[in-house]
């Protein structure tokens, strides 16, 4: 019994060490969803050999983020196998066993809903993002307001493909920001990250950009192709994307 309460805490104690390490990961610039697989790699000690791992490696608060859910982590691991293992062997009587499985799964039921819950992540995540910020140097930083991730805007990164739209032609010749779309940055094999490019890089097959604008825009310049129609998309996004600005005009002119 005894070992069974035990594994429930150590299984909670390491989801929450983990959505601890996912939000300080996100507060150094990380994705929601790369950090969440970053810490739970570190922590379980697989899947780390990533592309992503660089990023973690090359900056030292995400490198020491990352060490700290090693070592905590193989302790946890340990723990966790030993307290499964001693559930089911310690009891002699068939009735402890039961209650012991019982424990078990109550408790693993109770922590995956906790995990799916919205309720429980945006509570949990607004005390970790407390905590960070009085006891951690760590910069707290909400990107998603700053950058105003909401209203159908968001991130997003896509390697470009050799017969993509966008392969092989210059920013300027992309006019993306008649569509209502910003290139943050480009990331090449080979070669030092690019922020902020200007209108004169040229954008080639491999080269993994990070893009920042509509949902849908993006969404279709992803499967826009080097032909006639992908012209005409390019077009139509663009009269929409100037149908938008002038009726924001009018707004704009009565708060002046």
């Amino acid at each position: 019994m005894i070992a069974a309460i035990t594994l429930f805490l150590v299984v909670t104690l390491s989801v929450l060490i983990t959505k601890i390490a996912s939000i300080a990961l996100a507060h150094t610039g990380l994705s929601s969803q790369i950090a969440r697989f970053q810490a739970r790699s570190a922590y379980t000690g697989t899947g780390f050999c990533t592309s992503e791992s660089e990023k973690i490696m090359n900056h030292p608060v995400r490198r020491k983020i990352i060490y700290s859910l090693m070592l905590v982590g193989n302790a946890g691991i340990v723990t966790v196998i030993s307290s499964l293992v001693l559930t089911f062997i310690l009891p002699e009587s068939m009735l402890s066993k039961f209650y012991a499985f019982l424990i078990v799964v109550c408790g693993i039921s109770i922590i995956w809903w906790a995990i799916k819950s919205n309720w429980v992540d945006r509570g949990l995540s607004k005390i970790i993002n407390n905590m960070l910020r009085r006891y951690t140097d760590i910069e707290i930083q909400d990107y998603a307001a700053v950058l105003h991730l909401k209203d159908n805007y968001k991130i997003s990164e896509k390697k470009v493909g050799a017969q993509d739209w966008m392969a092989n032609k210059t920013l300027k010749e992309l006019r993306l920001r008649d569509e209502g779309i910003t290139i943050l940055g480009i990331d090449r094999q080979n070669k030092e990250y690019v922020g902020s490019p200007t209108g004169s890089f040229k954008i080639l097959p491999e080269d993994v950009i990070t893009i920042y604008g509509k949902a849908d825009v993006i969404k279709n310049l992803y499967k826009r192709q080097r032909d006639f129609s992908g012209e005409r998309e390019h077009a139509d996004f663009v009269k929409k994307e100037d149908s938008r600005k002038k009726e924001q005009e009018p707004d704009s002119e009565q708060s002046k």
